[in-house]
């Protein structure tokens, strides 16, 4: 057994403390692509594949990517505590929008397609927009939201989904069961799709960490939902201050669930792509 601290699998960072106040300082080191890098953490290990003046985004060897806030002291480099930097007069990475897809710089938003993607409601229209707008300005598809999903079928009816004109709907509380999953069930066609999330509401597909929080709370049943997590959590607003705060947390698809990552990005791809017989 090699001697703690060294041998092949080097020194032992942690013996050394980097941490604690007084020892000495954590080396910079200049960002790169390829790079192998892995959060302080030791909760994901990939390689650089873009970054900007304050997050770098990681990518490992499965292809899942990751956005990390450019913090001192937060990677290890071959187990070595440094500190991320923009390299001086280089090239930065792709530019790469919120959903983690490389930037269309310098083209004007496509002509919107007749195909659509409806939400349930304004919170998660502004979501969405959030963190896939430039992609959807870019592929000229529009969402549009439905203020609850009680009308769905005739709302789909009306639509009239054909070639060409393809629907996609993101539901809340889409669980077995639940109203939505009932309403839904009734939805039928090649040329419309319905996926959901778990959640009771879109508040819940933000990430805890990313707006600051341990968890979101457990509302008592009979209590309105939003209402009782602002009170659980002692925020003193109202339901709309704390959507505001919570949006403004959201910088890129890193802070959401996977389970709404991969919905919308089902629904996009299925708007947008190729479909048999339509041209």
């Amino acid at each position: 057994m090699a001697t703690k601290g060294t041998g092949r699998y080097g020194r032992d960072v942690l013996a050394e403390d980097w941490r604690r106040p007084g020892r000495r300082a954590v080396r910079e080191t200049p960002l790169s692509r390829d790079l192998v890098v892995e959060d302080a953490e030791e909760t994901f290990c990939g390689a650089v594949v873009a970054w900007d003046k304050a997050t770098v985004t990681l990518e490992d060897r499965h292809g899942r990517r990751r956005v990390f806030d450019l913090e001192p002291a937060a990677f290890l480099v071959d187990g070595e505590p440094v500190t991320l930097v923009r390299p001086a007069g280089a090239p930065r990475g792709p530019l790469r929008s919120a959903s983690g897809s490389v930037a269309v710089t310098g083209a004007r938003a496509r002509t919107a397609r007749e195909s659509r993607i409806y939400v349930e409601g304004a919170h998660d229209a502004e979501l969405v927009e959030r963190v896939w707008g430039h992609d959807l300005r870019v592929e000229g598809v529009a969402v549009e939201f439905l203020e609850g999903v009680d009308d769905l079928p005739a709302i789909v009816a009306e639509f009239a989904p054909g070639p060409g004109r393809r629907l996609g709907v993101l539901v809340d509380h889409l669980v077995p069961g639940s109203k939505e999953s009932r309403i839904t069930a009734q939805i039928r066609g090649d040329h419309v799709l319905v996926t959901g999330h778990p959640y009771v509401d879109v508040w819940q597909a933000v990430r805890p960490r990313s707006v600051g929080i341990a968890a979101w709370p457990e509302v008592p049943r009979g209590v309105p939902w939003k209402e009782g997590v602002v009170r659980a959590l002692g925020w003193r607003t109202d339901t709309g201050g704390a959507w505001r705060r919570i949006l403004g947390s959201v910088r890129s698809y890193a802070d959401l669930e996977p389970s709404l990552l991969g919905r919308v990005e089902e629904l996009i791809d299925f708007v947008t792509g190729p479909h048999p017989g339509e041209h």
